[in-house]
């Protein structure tokens, strides 16, 4: 006797947890996991005087990875022969760009940076 797939009950669950893993992470190849899949994680961390951003790489090599920052925002990007990874991250707070400092140890990557105020005073004269 031959299963009909169409009469499994959770057939129609597993389909809607699929779609919406997919959505939630851009799918496989979408944006923030382009061919890292699964295994890519961004955190971001905050303290009263400083920004660390954590990113899971595995299978990247420190040579490959190309990190850029304009103050609101950390781009993270590598290339390897087999895929390619680009995210960018919209940070809690204004930061001082120079002032980042980037360690990259058993696949983690670790960018801390200085906070700066939310806005400048401005002398009326």
């Amino acid at each position: 006797m031959r299963r009909d797939d169409r009469d499994d009950p959770f057939d129609d669950i597993f389909s809607e947890i699929e779609r919406m893993m997919e959505e939630m992470t851009g799918g496989v190849n979408g944006p923030g996991s382009a061919g890292f899949g699964d295994d890519a994680h961004v955190s971001v961390y905050e303290t009263d005087d400083e920004l660390t951003v954590v990113a899971d790489m595995p299978g990247v090599a420190k040579e490959d990875i190309d990190i850029k920052c304009d103050g609101r925002h950390v781009t993270i990007s590598a290339s390897t022969d087999r895929s390619e990874y680009e995210e960018r991250i919209e940070l809690p707070a204004r930061v001082d760009e120079h002032s980042a400092t980037a360690t990259f140890n058993n696949g983690v990557l670790e960018i801390t940076l200085d906070r700066t105020g939310s806005s400048a005073n401005i002398d009326l004269s």
